[in-house]
């Protein structure tokens, strides 16, 4: 089994050159006014939210500031910023103000899995660090309504019977959208070429119009398609079906347990934030998520309410899901671009 490299054109250049932007910037922001905790908030919070406008980062992001907006009493506003993996989002939130007033909304392939696909002149976990789990919930295998397949073991023999033609989309490469394409090629003996994109929405575009056959994506960005009939799906990654999508197997189900995943939704701040700070925006945050409506919000767009666990076993559960996914590309020989 070969694992191929995106190939939308320019990817790597554009992906080094932000990279090597956030190594050369890091240092060069001057010193900045340190907020309080008895001052915070003292004027509008941006949150960047990493991934294209409409995609899965964008969605909870937008979720988390309506919300927040009303406990600190305070304007919160989102910015998408796709491309390069994250690395253009973990970057300017790098050279904002040392004042919580910036935060970011991203997932924790950042840290846990970006690494090992890029090669970045920084260490993601340096650069950020995560407050709080704001919302959870799996993939889904997508594909586009011309595939004659309609279940995963007719997709299994359809690429088989269609050696070098087959191709799968990731929101970004790197992430879990990119790995478990991978895992699934060496399960099934598959031999599908990975194309990579700067978030969910252009994958999808690109999904229906059939430049991509198929995509493995968040139900948040996949199911409104889905409920559309312009895509059609096959498996879930969760332990058990989506109620959502009920009518949807899991990979266990159908005898690929390696695919079983869970990908989380985590609120970063800049580690150096003095920790009173951090600890009063992670309080703000969990009880603006906790208000009445905010879970059935979430639930409604495809995820589950975030784990209450706290910076510290999220930081663990991140060094454990990077040694995880490490060892899974070497075993299947995927090396850094």
């Amino acid at each position: 089994m070969t694992s191929n490299p995106p190939t939308r054109p320019g990817m790597p250049r554009r992906t080094l050159v932000a990279a090597a932007a956030l190594a050369a910037l890091l240092g060069a922001a001057p010193a900045q006014a340190q907020a309080t905790p008895s001052t915070w908030p003292t004027k509008t919070v941006r949150i960047v939210a990493a991934g294209p406008a409409g995609g899965s980062a964008d969605i909870v992001a937008r979720l988390l500031a309506d919300q927040l907006s009303k406990q600190i009493g305070q304007t919160v506003i989102v910015e998408a910023k796709p491309g390069a993996g994250g690395v253009l989002a973990v970057n300017d939130l790098s050279l904002s103000p040392r004042d919580g007033h910036t935060l970011l909304v991203g997932v924790n392939s950042l840290v846990s899995e970006i690494p090992h696909i890029l090669k970045l002149p920084v260490v993601m976990a340096n650069e950020i660090k995560p407050l709080a789990e704001v919302a959870r919930g799996g993939l889904v295998m997508v594909g586009n309504n011309a595939l004659p397949a309609r279940t995963l073991p007719e997709l299994v023999a359809h690429v088989k019977a269609n050696p070098g033609k087959i191709n799968f989309a990731s929101y970004t490469a790197g992430t879990l959208s990119h790995v478990m394409g991978l895992q699934l090629n060496k399960a099934a003996g598959l031999d599908m070429t990975h194309v990579g994109y700067k978030g969910s929405t252009p994958a999808l575009q690109d999904l229906m119009g059939g430049h991509v056959q198929l995509m493995f994506d968040g139900m948040a960005t996949s199911i409104p398609l889905l409920k559309g009939g312009k895509i059609k799906a096959f498996a879930v990654s969760t332990p058990r079906r989506s109620p959502l999508l009920p009518e949807v197997p899991t990979f266990t189900e159908l005898g690929y347990p390696q695919l079983e995943a869970v990908a989380w939704m985590g609120l970063w701040v800049k580690p150096d934030l003095p920790a009173a700070l951090q600890a009063q925006i992670r309080e703000a945050a969990l009880k603006a998520l906790a208000q009445p409506g905010a879970r059935e919000r979430l639930q409604d767009v495809g995820f589950e309410p975030g784990q209450p666990r706290t910076p510290d076993e999220l930081a663990t559960s991140l060094k454990s899901d990077y040694e995880r996914v490490g060892a899974v590309l070497k075993s299947i020989g995927f090396k850094a671009e």
